[in-house]
C-alpha cells in the first residue's frame, strides 16, 4: 500500500520531540524539525542523532530540513508538532503571528500549561493564533519517549474535536511499534497529562520518604479520582477515566523509571531543594509548573484536589515533604 506523505514540521529539541521525529521519519513522511541549539542542529545533520537526548535513535531525516528557522520550518509544512516545554512556548513562539498558522493543522504533544495565561494549549492557539479547534489535535500517552527510540510498542491517544482529523493523523503515527487510537475529549485528555505530571511528582516524593508500595497504590487510585473529580468540573462531558489517555497515562508517569517528573519528586523527597533537584536533572519537569497553574486556575472551580494543593505546598510554599505527606496520608481513603 502507497504511504500517503504529509509535510510535518516538529518544533523542539527535546526528548518526546526527538521521539516523534523518529516515528515520523520511520514512517517516511516529510519532516522539517526547528529547535533553538544551533550545535545540536550540526550534530544531528552529520550523524542524524541527537547527541542531548535519546542519543540511541537514528533519524531518517533529511539533514537540510533540521534548523534553527522556525518561521521557514512553519512556512514549510501543512501539519505543526510543538513538542516544547509549556513554559516556554510563548518565548519559543516569539515573532510568529496567527497568519502563519492559518490554514494548517496543529498538534500539540505539549503536557504542559502556559503559565502567563494559565491556558492549555487548546486554548492558547485558539485565543492567541486564531487556530480553529477542528484544526487543533492532542497527542497523549501513555508512551515515553525512550521506549520509542527503542521500538518498544506504545500506544497513543490522537484527540480532535473533527473525528476525520482525528482519525487522519493517528494514521501518519502508527506502525509496528506505535499503535493509535482516536478520541474527541481534547479538553480532558490535556488536562490528564497536565495532572499526571503533578501526580507522578507526588509517587516520587512519597519514595523519597520511603513510604512503600502499598501507600503508591493508594495515592494513584484517589489521583484517578481526583483527576476526575477536576477534569469534569473544567469540561463536563461523558468520558471514561479509566481509559488509556487518561488511567495508562497516569500510571506509567507515576511508576517509570524514565519518568522525569517521578525522578524530579523523588529526589525532593530526599532532600534536594527545588532548584538543586532541577539542576541535576537537567531536563524540564513539566509539572513543576503545571501545579500552580491548577492552583490558580482552581480558584474558580473550587474543586477538592488534596494531591495537588500537597505538591503545591511542597513546591511552592517551601512546606517539609515529611509533614505535608503525613497530612495527606490523612486525607486518602
Amino acid at each position: 500500500m502507497e504511504i500517503q506523505k504529509h509535510k510535518i514540521a516538529v518544533i523542539g529539541g527535546g526528548s518526546w520531540a526527538t521521539a516523534i521525529v523518529k516515528i515520523l521519519s520511520d514512517n517516511q513522511q516529510d519532516v522539517y524539525w526547528w529547535m533553538r541549539n544551533k550545535d545540536a542542529v550540526e550534530y544531528i545533520r552529520t550523524y542524524r542523532r541527537n547527541p542531548n537526548y535519546i542519543r540511541s535513535a537514528e533519524l531518517k531525516i533529511n539533514p537540510e530540513q533540521v534548523g534553527t528557522d522556525l518561521s521557514l520550518a512553519i512556512a514549510s509544512a501543512d501539519i505543526i508538532v510543538f513538542a516544547v516545554p509549556a513554559a516556554f512556548l510563548s518565548a519559543a513562539m516569539a515573532g510568529i503571528g496567527p497568519e502563519q498558522l492559518k490554514g494548517k493543522k496543529v498538534v500539540s504533544a505539549i503536557k504542559g500549561i502556559e503559565p502567563g495565561k494559565n491556558q492549555i494549549m487548546g486554548e492558547y492557539f485558539h485565543q492567541e493564533y486564531q487556530v480553529s479547534l477542528d484544526d487543533f489535535l492532542v497527542i497523549s500517552g501513555p508512551c515515553h519517549a525512550e521506549e520509542v527510540a527503542l521500538e518498544k510498542l506504545s500506544y497513543l491517544t490522537i484527540a480532535c474535536q473533527k473525528e476525520e482529523t482525528a482519525v487522519m493523523f493517528a494514521g501518519i503515527m502508527a506502525n509496528r511499534y506505535i499503535k493509535a487510537s482516536v478520541s474527541d475529549d481534547i479538553y480532558g485528555t490535556e488536562y490528564g497529562a497536565v495532572l499526571k505530571n503533578i501526580y507522578a511528582i507526588a509517587s516520587g516524593i512519597c519514595h523519597g520518604l520511603g513510604y512503600g508500595d502499598n501507600f503508591q497504590a493508594v495515592l494513584i487510585s484517589n489521583a484517578i479520582r481526583e483527576m476526575k473529580r477536576f477534569v469534569d468540573a473544567v469540561h463536563p462531558i461523558d468520558r471514561d477515566i479509566k481509559e488509556s489517555a487518561y488511567l495508562g497515562d497516569l500510571l506509567v508517569t507515576s511508576y517509570s523509571q524514565f519518568s522525569r517528573n517521578r525522578t524530579f519528586g523523588n529526589m525532593v523527597g530526599k532532600g534536594y531543594s527545588v532548584k538543586s533537584a532541577q539542576f541535576e536533572m537537567g531536563m524540564v519537569a513539566e509539572g513543576y509548573y503545571a501545579v500552580k497553574c491548577i492552583h490558580e486556575i482552581n480558584r474558580n472551580y473550587k474543586v477538592h484536589i488534596p494531591i495537588c494543593r500537597t505538591v503545591y505546598g511542597i513546591l511552592y510554599e517551601n512546606i517539609s515533604p515529611m509533614i505535608e505527606m503525613r497530612l495527606l496520608t490523612e486525607k486518602l481513603s
